[in-house]
């Protein structure tokens, strides 16, 4: 199985939109969730689920106004593996969560992005800790659980990251019995964290893309269990 994770960036990089389709094409994913994503991204998967389209909103600091195109979703998972069920989500818009029937066993993928704004804005930490009560619901629930996107934080490094935000999420995964599979990824802010009890019996391999962020602002990252 193959669980791969990246931010698009809202298709800033247009003029690459056919490249980026073909390497998200060749990762060959099973899952794969893109975030800030947009439909003119079009790929050969059996099962698409998007977000709602976000609506406009006022950016603090008098930094104008967030919209959006009427093909952007934030995040978007594509699966091979057929949806049995749908679960409500602290905001629709920003994170999503289904339940995939794999050959394994069933798992629930919770697509996100953590904080619109970035890290630094105050909206991080709300959003942050409501998600958080969103994974702890579903862990109680016994789910196999994988929470994948963009964390707006680094784990192995300081490349992005705030300190109460790197600890909460951290304390989070280990409440919940889940490994953060992408934590010693530099340069990194894209994770994928799943529960143990999954993979325990698993070998992991990491892979990266778009090192050079000439695709997006965000580097991809998949694992693979084999």
């Amino acid at each position: 199985m193959k669980i791969a994770t990246w931010n698009v960036e809202r298709l800033k990089h247009k003029d690459a939109l056919d490249r980026i389709v073909l390497l998200c094409s060749q990762l060959d994913a099973d899952i794969l969730v893109l975030t800030e994503n947009d439909q003119q991204i079009v790929l050969d998967y059996p099962h698409c689920i998007h977000t709602p389209i976000p609506k406009s909103c006022v950016l603090p600091g008098g930094r104008g106004v967030l919209h959006y195109r009427p093909t952007e979703h934030r995040v978007s998972i594509f699966s091979k593996y057929p949806c049995v069920r749908h679960y409500k989500t602290f905001d629709p818009y920003t994170a999503l969560c289904v339940e995939l029937k794999t050959e394994k066993e069933n798992l629930v993928v919770y697509g996100t992005v953590i904080g619109i704004l970035g890290n630094r804005d105050k909206s991080f930490l709300h959003d942050l800790q409501k998600q958080i009560s969103d994974f702890d619901r579903l862990a109680k629930e016994g789910k196999n659980l994988c929470v994948c996107g963009d964390f707006n934080c680094s784990f192995g490094d300081n490349y992005y990251f705030t300190q109460v935000g790197r600890s909460l999420l951290q304390e989070s995964f280990q409440k919940n019995q889940m490994r953060l599979l992408t934590k010693n990824v530099p340069y990194c802010v894209d994770h994928i964290a799943i529960s143990s009890r999954f993979v325990s019996k698993e070998h992991i391999q990491i892979q990266e893309w778009n090192h050079n962020k000439s695709l997006s602002d965000h580097k991809g990252v998949a694992v693979s269990f084999v």
